[in-house]
């Protein structure tokens, strides 16, 4: 297989991710990024038929991209998108069978998401200047994600009439083009309310059509400068490195079981597909309770602490 035919049938597969499984542009570029490498371990190996791979060919090329420094969690995203692939080749008789055992290839490890504390997301979620126009729908755009707890793809495709502002509901389209609703606070409200009214209608240009937040050029704001913004004024606040709009999300989850929220409530407000997904908060809610028991209950010290 030489390039031009692995370029083709990627092509092939990313119009089948889209067209067939509904996922966003983002996404199918990412699939293809995670299935490049496969190509480069064939043509080192002198593999030319897709066929030929075998459950220990694949075992090898994991071996292989982890010798090439990449980290675990990356061979991992990598491995579940050549599961997709390799299922795909299949159902269009491209392989006879698809060569991955189910398990027991390689597993994630499991890390606890990171969240910021209350104080922290106040601090992130405040430290745009409202008074100037850009400090407004930067302030907007913040208090819209911990708000609501989205995705950056999805406060990045929101249009101004997926908000119902008596309501306080906003319409978002999650991943696989899935539809959900979810709550905006007063603060959020209050702020996309000033957006809307003083700054908005300035940035606004014949194209601009209906996205939400806009550019100083009247464009839909990007995914790339939604994150710059995150992490921009993260790091105005005070906080530490690696802050970006998933750790909003993460914060947004888990202070609401923080709270008492149910957990099917937070599934269904992050539109997770299952409940295993949003599990992952209690853990980190656990944590975060062990921590502060052990720190504070007069009788969680030791003997030696305690009882001198």
């Amino acid at each position: 297989m030489n390039g031009t035919e692995w370029t083709s049938l990627l092509d092939r597969f990313a119009t089948h991710l889209a067209a067939e499984r509904g996922l966003a542009a983002l996404t199918v570029r990412n699939y293809r990024t995670d299935l490049q490498p496969l190509f480069e371990y064939m043509q080192g190996r002198r593999v030319s038929d897709l066929r030929t791979l075998d459950r220990y060919g694949l075992r090898s090329y994991l071996a292989w991209l982890v010798d090439l420094g990449y980290a675990r969690s990356s061979v991992v995203r990598k491995l579940s998108a050549l599961r997709s692939f390799l299922r795909w080749l299949l159902s269009e008789k491209l392989i006879d069978k698809d060569p991955l055992p189910r398990r027991g290839v390689m597993k994630r490890e499991k890390r606890l998401p990171r969240f910021l504390s209350q104080d922290e997301a106040a601090a992130l979620v405040s430290s745009p200047d409202s008074s100037e126009e850009l400090g407004a729908r930067d302030r907007a755009l913040l208090e819209l994600v911990y708000a609501a707890g989205l995705r950056v793809s999805e406060v990045h495709d929101l249009d101004i009439d997926a908000l119902n502002m008596d309501t306080r509901e906003l319409r978002v389209v999650g991943k696989g083009s899935k539809e959900r609703v979810v709550l905006v606070g007063n603060a959020a409200r209050d702020a996309i309310s000033l957006y809307l009214r003083d700054v908005r209608p300035g940035l606004s240009r014949p194209g601009s059509g209906g996205a939400l937040f806009l550019n100083r050029f009247g464009s839909r704001l990007s995914r790339r400068s939604i994150q710059e913004k995150v992490r921009r004024y993260a790091a105005r606040a005070g906080l530490a490195s690696g802050v970006h709009t998933h750790t909003l999300r993460h914060s947004f989850a888990t202070h609401l079981l923080d709270g008492g929220a149910d957990l099917r409530v937070v599934q269904e407000l992050l539109g997770h597909s299952s409940p295993a997904t949003t599990q992952i908060y209690t853990h980190v809610t656990h944590s975060k309770a062990k921590e502060i028991y052990l720190s504070t209950h007069p009788r969680a010290k030791s003997a030696a602490e305690g009882d001198s």
